[in-house]
């Protein structure tokens, strides 16, 4: 009988909350360099379901943590972006930059390829 063993990647969740803007940009930034740095197998998910607002200084924060997964060879996805949120990314065609998930699971289909 043979078993097959189904390799699941761990992976690191931040979840941010309420407004990224400029007044916390910076604490942003810390916190995801910080999450980058310590993610677990190298696999970095931001979870955006509680996200209210991000203006351009909370993008910027993003993009800046995303070249610091890119430079370490880290995984760095996106998920669970509210429609508010959304349309800030396809403004600027980051939505084509970022890997931008529906939820966790289809992250984790996409990190376990």
């Amino acid at each position: 009988k043979m078993s097959s063993t189904q390799i699941r990647t761990k992976f690191t969740t931040f979840r941010p909350e309420g407004f990224l803007s400029a007044a916390n940009a910076t604490e942003f930034l810390e916190r995801l360099t910080v999450e980058v740095k310590s993610s677990v197998d190298s696999a970095l998910l931001v979870n955006m379901e509680a996200v209210e607002f991000m203006d351009s200084a909370g993008l910027m924060a993003l993009i800046k943590a995303f070249r610091l997964a890119e430079s370490l060879g880290h995984s760095f996805g996106i998920c669970s972006v509210p429609p508010s949120v959304r349309i800030m990314f396809e403004l600027t065609q980051l939505d084509k930059v970022f890997e931008i998930f529906e939820d966790q699971s289809a992250f984790q289909l996409a990190v376990d390829r």
